[in-house]
């Protein structure tokens, strides 16, 4: 059974911890802004102190898993109630995913500052738009999912993950490897095999957090 089912009623509730799982989604909101606009430096172009500026802006999500820990960790301090245990870890766990999800966006932004040209993934290649594209979704829908603890929205994208995110991601990183995908520059090449594997990661720590909708508490973070 779904440790979401409790989640829910935290969130009823105006404890540390409820307090904590709110800082989660505002983390998460934050988050999927900086990954947009990440997206947007990459394809369009933007001055260097821009990107730069943005990068710093991680700080803020670093401070927001900073206060999920703390409160988390001063609600059981307080209350001394582990029933409701597995909520606090699963929230820890969750936190975990969306700082790792700001690192790899950290690497995109590090693609739009070092790589001399604007990388729009359809001039690279069908299969990196797709993955682009994929991930952008993925974002959207995970937010929808946490917010209204849609448990079909969460579990079909657990369902179509390896399909449609990191078996296309998988082949165009190993094709730039073996040499059988090049695009005309070592740059290029480069660019390409680094931002699917930048997406694909981002997409993986998505995933993790749907199943937090889906899994019993020893099951977060997998399949099943």
């Amino acid at each position: 059974m779904s440790v979401f089912k409790d989640i829910v009623t935290l969130w009823n509730s105006d404890d540390l911890l409820s307090q904590a799982w709110d800082e989660s989604y505002k983390m998460m909101v934050l988050s999927n802004e900086i990954f947009t606009q990440a997206i947007k430096y990459l394809r369009e172009g933007e001055n260097k102190d821009t990107i730069k500026a943005l990068k710093k802006r991680d700080v803020e999500i670093n401070t927001f898993q900073k206060d999920v820990r703390r409160k988390v960790v001063t609600h059981y301090a307080i209350s001394q109630d582990i029933d409701d245990l597995p909520n606090g870890l699963v929230l820890l766990n969750m936190v975990v995913d969306i700082e790792r999800v700001g690192d790899y966006t950290k690497n995109i932004l590090d693609l739009a500052l070092n790589h001399p040209n604007t990388i729009r993934s359809e001039d690279y290649s069908e299969a990196l738009h797709h993955v682009e594209q994929e991930v952008i979704s993925r974002f959207s829908k995970t937010l929808e999912a946490i917010h209204t603890q849609d448990v079909e929205v969460a579990r079909s994208m657990m369902d179509s993950y390896k399909e449609t995110l990191t078996g296309v991601s998988d082949d165009i990183v190993n094709g730039c490897i073996s040499g059988k995908i090049t695009l005309g520059n070592e740059s290029k090449t480069v660019a390409l095999a680094l931002y699917a594997r930048y997406l694909k990661r981002i997409g993986a720590h998505l995933k993790n957090i749907t199943t937090v909708l889906v899994n019993p508490f020893e099951a977060v973070g997998y399949k099943q």
